[in-house]
C-alpha cells in the first residue's frame, strides 16, 4: 500500500512538471501569435532618375528624389536621349525610408534586394551572361537639414539572369525581360532616421562595362526590416528567459558539486549546453537601440551555431552514455568520430558566415555569391557542411538503433538481476525512451511550425482575432528549446537528498562488479537524479 501511495506521488510529479512546462510552452506560442506583429515587412522602393551633368564639381555628391533639394529629374530615357543626356550622366536615387516616415534602431537590420526593369530591343539586345556594373553609395542623416555623410561606396558586379517569353522581333519591342532578383546590400543595424542610396550604371564602351545588358527602364529595390514591435516581444523574452535558465543552470551545477564524485561527461555536456542557451539569451540587442552596431546579425549567427553544436554533442554522448555495455564512454575522446563532423561542419558553416556578413561589416553591397569564385567557395563550404551533418545522422541512427537493442536484450533479462542492477537498468532505459520522446515532439514542431509558416500567408483570422503564425513560430520555438534545455537540467540533476548504506550497497546484495557498473553512470551511491525519482522507481525500493 505505501509503495503504491508513494508511486501514485512520484506520478503525479512528473504530471505536474510536465503540465507547467506545457502551460509555458502554449504562452510561448500564444505571445508570438496574439501580442506580436509579423516580424518582418516589405518596402518596395522605385528610384528616381536623377541628372548629374556637373558631377565633378558639384557641392554635393548625393542626389535626393525628393524634397527642398531634390534633383533635376528624368521622366525616362526617351527624354535622355532627346536632351542629349549621357547614361554615365543618370543617377538612380533612392531615399529611405518613404516620405514622412522615420526608420527606428528598433527595426535591427536592413536587407534590399534589387530588381531591373529591362526591355527588349533589336538594336540593344540583352547579352547571354551578362553583367551588370554597380557605382553604389550610401549615405544617412538624422535630420532632414543635415548634411549627408557617407557610410559606404563600392564597385559592385551582378549576374543578370533574364528570360523573355515572346520572341526576339521587331514586333516585340518594349516588352520587359523576366529577371531574377538581384542581392544588393544588407546592413546590420538602423541605427539613423533617414538613408540615401545613389546607384550609377557607368558605361565604357572599350572595356566592354555595361555593354550589351539591355534598355534598362527602372531599377527597383525591395527593402525588408523587422518590425519594431515584434522586436520589442522578442527583447521581452529574451529578458524573461535569460534569468530563468541562468538560475537552475546555478541549482544544476550546485547539485552536481555537493556530492562527493567528481562530474560525469554527460553532466558536464548538459552544463555546456545551459551555457550555450544562456549565451543566446542574454539580451545584448538591448544595446543596439543607443549604438551603431552593425556586427549583431553576424554574433547572432555564431551564437546560434555554438548552441545548435552543443545540441547535436548532447544527442550523440546520451546515446552513448545509455548504450548499457561495458565500454568506457565517460570522455569526450571517446566520441571523436560522433563529434568530429560537427567540429568539420560547424567550422566549414563559420567561415561562409565570415566571407559572407563578415565581409558586410565593411561592405554593405558585397555578396559572395555574385561572382563565380565567391559561389564556388560557398558552395564547397555548404556541401562539406551539409556531408559532415548526413555523417552525423547517420553515427546518431546508428547509436539509437544500438541502444534500443541492447534495451530490449536487458528488459528480457532484468527480473533475473539483483535489485540494485535491476534499478539501474529500468532508470536508463526509462531516462532514454524519456528523453527520445520529448526530443522528437520538440524536433516535430519545429519542422511542423517551419512548414505552416512558409505555406501560410502569414496570419489566420478567426472572427475578429488575428493569429500572426511567423511570430508564433519565432517565439513558439525558440521558447520551446529553452523549455527543453530547463527540463534536462532539472530532470537529470543528481538529487540532493542523502541515501544511507542501507540503501547502496548492504541491503541490496551489491557484488564488487555491480558497485563498479554503478559508478558508471549518474545514478549511484550519490543518489538517483531527478526524472529517476519520479519516474517511481524509488517506489519499487
Amino acid at each position: 500500500m505505501a509503495g503504491a501511495i508513494i508511486e501514485n506521488m512520484s506520478t503525479r510529479k512528473l504530471c505536474i512538471v510536465g503540465g507547467i512546462l506545457l502551460v509555458f510552452q502554449v504562452i510561448a506560442f500564444l505571445v508570438g501569435g496574439l501580442i506580436a506583429p509579423s516580424p518582418t515587412t516589405a518596402v518596395p522602393y522605385t528610384s528616381v532618375k536623377c541628372i548629374d551633368v556637373r558631377k565633378n564639381h558639384h557641392k554635393t555628391k548625393w542626389l535626393m528624389p525628393w524634397g527642398p533639394n531634390h534633383c533635376k529629374k528624368l521622366k525616362d530615357f526617351d527624354e535622355a536621349v532627346s536632351r542629349q543626356i549621357e547614361a554615365n550622366d543618370i543617377v538612380f536615387a533612392v531615399h529611405i525610408p518613404l516620405p514622412s516616415k522615420e526608420m527606428s534602431p528598433w527595426f535591427q537590420f536592413m536587407l534590399f534586394i534589387m530588381q531591373l526593369d529591362i526591355a527588349f530591343k533589336m538594336d540593344n539586345d540583352l547579352k547571354e551572361n551578362a553583367e551588370i556594373t554597380l557605382d553604389v553609395s550610401l549615405a544617412y542623416r538624422d535630420d532632414m537639414f543635415n548634411d549627408w555623410e557617407e557610410i559606404a561606396h563600392a564597385i559592385e558586379i551582378r549576374k543578370l539572369k533574364c528570360t523573355f517569353g515572346s520572341p526576339k522581333t521587331v514586333e516585340s519591342e518594349g516588352r520587359h525581360y523576366d529577371c531574377d532578383f538581384l542581392p544588393f546590400m544588407e546592413i546590420g543595424s538602423v541605427a539613423h532616421k533617414y538613408y540615401l542610396i545613389n546607384i550609377r550604371l557607368p558605361v565604357n564602351d572599350r572595356k566592354g562595362i555595361n555593354v550589351g545588358i539591355g534598355e534598362i527602364k527602372d531599377i527597383r529595390l525591395v527593402g525588408i526590416h523587422q518590425n519594431g514591435g515584434f522586436t520589442k516581444v522578442w527583447f521581452a523574452m529574451k529578458t524573461f528567459l535569460t534569468p530563468s535558465i541562468l538560475i537552475i543552470m546555478v541549482w544544476y551545477w550546485r547539485r552536481i558539486t555537493l556530492m562527493t564524485r567528481a562530474p560525469v561527461l554527460l553532466e558536464k555536456v548538459i552544463f555546456a549546453l545551459g551555457i550555450s542557451m544562456t549565451f543566446i539569451n542574454i539580451p545584448v540587442e538591448w544595446f543596439s537601440i543607443g549604438f551603431d552596431w552593425t556586427w549583431m546579425l553576424l554574433f547572432g549567427d555564431i551564437r546560434q551555431g555554438i548552441f545548435y553544436a552543443m545540441l547535436l554533442s548532447f544527442w550523440i554522448i546520451f546515446c552513448g552514455e545509455h548504450m548499457m555495455d561495458q565500454n568506457e564512454r565517460n570522455r569526450l575522446s571517446g566520441y571523436w568520430k560522433q563529434v568530429g563532423p560537427i567540429a568539420v561542419g560547424s567550422f566549414c558553416l563559420f567561415i561562409f558566415d565570415m566571407c559572407e556578413r563578415g565581409v558586410q561589416l565593411k561592405n554593405p553591397f558585397y555578396s559572395i555569391w555574385t561572382t563565380e569564385v565567391g559561389t564556388e567557395l560557398a558552395m564547397a563550404f555548404i556541401i562539406v557542411a551539409g556531408i559532415c551533418l548526413c555523417l552525423y545522422f547517420l553515427f546518431l541512427c546508428f547509436m539509437v538503433f544500438q541502444v534500443f537493442r541492447n534495451i530490449s536484450g536487458k528488459q528480457s533479462s532484468l527480473p533475473a538481476m539483483s535489485k540494485a542492477r535491476r534499478l539501474h537498468y529500468e532508470g536508463l532505459i526509462f531516462r532514454f525512451k524519456f528523453l527520445m520522446l520529448i526530443t522528437l515532439a520538440c524536433a516535430a514542431m519545429t519542422v511542423i511550425f517551419f512548414i505552416v509558416s512558409q505555406v501560410t500567408e502569414g496570419h489566420w483570422k478567426w472572427g475578429e482575432v488575428t493569429i500572426q503564425v511567423n511570430s508564433a513560430f519565432f517565439t513558439g520555438i525558440y521558447g520551446m528549446w529553452n523549455l527543453y534545455v530547463f527540463a534536462l537540467m532539472f530532470l537529470y540533476a543528481p538529487s540532493h537528498k542523502n541515501y544511507g548504506e542501507d540503501q547502496s550497497n548492504g541491503d541490496l546484495g551489491v557484488n564488487s562488479g555491480e558497485e563498479l557498473q554503478l559508478t558508471t553512470t549518474i545514478t549511484h551511491v550519490d543518489g538517483p537524479t531527478e526524472v529517476y525519482k519520479l519516474a517511481r522507481k524509488e517506489a519499487q525500493e
